[in-house]
């Protein structure tokens, strides 16, 4: 095969693999806000709706520590696709809840349906990312940053619009008919998985399970971090902040959709931009320690300043959207900072295992944050929603003060991963 043809292939498993990520992305988002503002409307506590996404994360966490090892040894076609047939099975299973059903049986079977979707939602993230570095040849390292921006720059831009098609499908179709829709949809885009090679990513050598724990001191500090960190936005923005919009402040659900749809997007554009943004106003080099730390202290005075504005009982409505304008921008360096970081401290040969590590304690704290903002929601409201955010902030700040410069041996190239 001569190098047009070879790179008229790469090019196409690309379109096919990013298209398969943007369809699976859509119905996730749109999957997380269906599932909440349904079961909100229907009487739900934050605590029954925090429940229901507890089996979501959990298998997430433990589907990033393994999801590697199992793209290794199955080749990544196959996991990329076993995610989506997950990914449609949960929906349909979601399709055939019965209103009915003793209320401790109907959460059972949600959590249930939310764990085959959360094994999905990481198999198929782990396969993508993968999988794109496959398709670009080795010599070519600027086209790899550039193709691997344009599929994560999108993710976040996707997701926010899964958000608005989640509340919208709701209020047009009802939970059941959109569920269906859904699954369609993804149905579709497993025919793309005939035009891929097999046996992408597939090694023949044996990783011993040990080896799936990092051992390096940077990499299990920053990652502690990193739990903190997620702890702290998903405690308040997943249940606590939905439910407060719907509930307390009487938004429909396109106004909630929509306006979470319009956060997630622009959070997007903001941590694409983030290293852009640093360089240019900033020394000019890539970041070090001090900048996540910077970063990382300046985000506990957003939380705050919320929780102070509303329990002085100014507008909600104000203080709701203004402050989580400034809290997404400010956590969206965090992230950018922190996702260049862990390659930084990276060495070339524990690249997969140190990542696979690092997003493992991303999903902890996914976790973390979804189970405390229906419990604390149900007990302290927003307010103390926000408050725990910023005692996890600061542990945050606290866990990087730690942190060691990157050895300049292992600087990189920076770039958004769009985490």
């Amino acid at each position: 095969m001569n190098s047009s043809t070879a790179s008229q292939a790469n090019f196409k498993n690309y379109v096919l693999v990013t298209l398969t990520y943007w369809g699976f992305t859509i119905t996730d988002g749109a999957l997380r806000l269906l599932v909440l503002l349904y079961f909100n409307n229907i009487g739900y506590t934050p605590i029954q709706i925090a429940s229901l996404f507890l089996f979501y994360e959990v298998f997430g966490v433990v589907t990033n520590f393994l999801g590697g090892w199992i793209g290794s040894q199955l080749g990544l076609k196959v996991t990329l696709y076993t995610g989506i047939g997950l990914q449609i099975f949960s929906l349909i299973m979601l399709s055939f809840l019965n209103p009915e059903w003793a209320q401790w049986l109907a959460v059972l079977y949600v959590m249930i349906a939310q764990a085959f979707s959360g094994i999905a939602k990481d198999l198929t993230k782990m396969s993508t990312k993968s999988a794109i570095r496959l398709v670009v040849p080795q010599d070519a390292q600027s086209a790899l940053f550039k193709w691997v921006a344009i599929l994560t720059g999108s993710k976040n831009a996707l997701k926010g619009v899964g958000f608005f098609i989640g509340s919208a499908l709701l209020g047009l179709c009802g939970f059941v008919n959109s569920l269906w829709i859904m699954a369609g949809g993804l149905f579709l885009l497993l025919f793309t998985g005939l035009f891929l090679p097999k046996g992408m990513g597939k090694i023949k050598a044996k990783v011993k399970f040990k080896q799936l724990f990092s051992k390096s001191p940077e990499i299990n500090l920053l990652s502690a971090a990193r739990f903190f960190l997620f702890g702290s936005r998903d405690v308040w923005f997943v249940v606590g902040l939905p439910v407060f919009l719907r509930s307390v402040l009487g938004w429909s659900f396109y106004q909630v959709g929509g306006f979470l749809a319009c956060w997630v997007i622009g959070y997007g554009l903001i941590q694409s931009l983030a290293p852009t943004l640093i360089k240019r106003f900033g020394s000019g080099q890539p970041p070090r320690s001090q900048t996540v730390r910077f970063w990382t202290t300046s985000l506990i005075a957003v939380p705050v300043l919320i929780a102070i504005a509303l329990q002085l009982n100014l507008s909600p409505n104000l203080v709701i959207i203004s402050g989580l304008l400034i809290f997404g921008v400010v956590f969206a360096f965090n992230s950018s900072v922190h996702s260049y970081l862990v390659l930084a401290f990276t060495d070339d040969d524990k690249v997969a295992l140190n990542v696979g590590f690092y997003y493992m304690a991303n999903s902890g704290g996914r976790l973390a944050g979804t189970v405390l903002s229906g419990l604390v929601y149900q007990f302290a409201g927003l307010v103390g929603c926000l408050w725990v955010s910023t005692a996890l902030v600061l542990a945050a700040a606290v866990i990087t003060r730690k942190l060691p410069d990157p050895q300049i041996s292992k600087a990189i190239a920076w770039k958004s991963d769009g985490e």
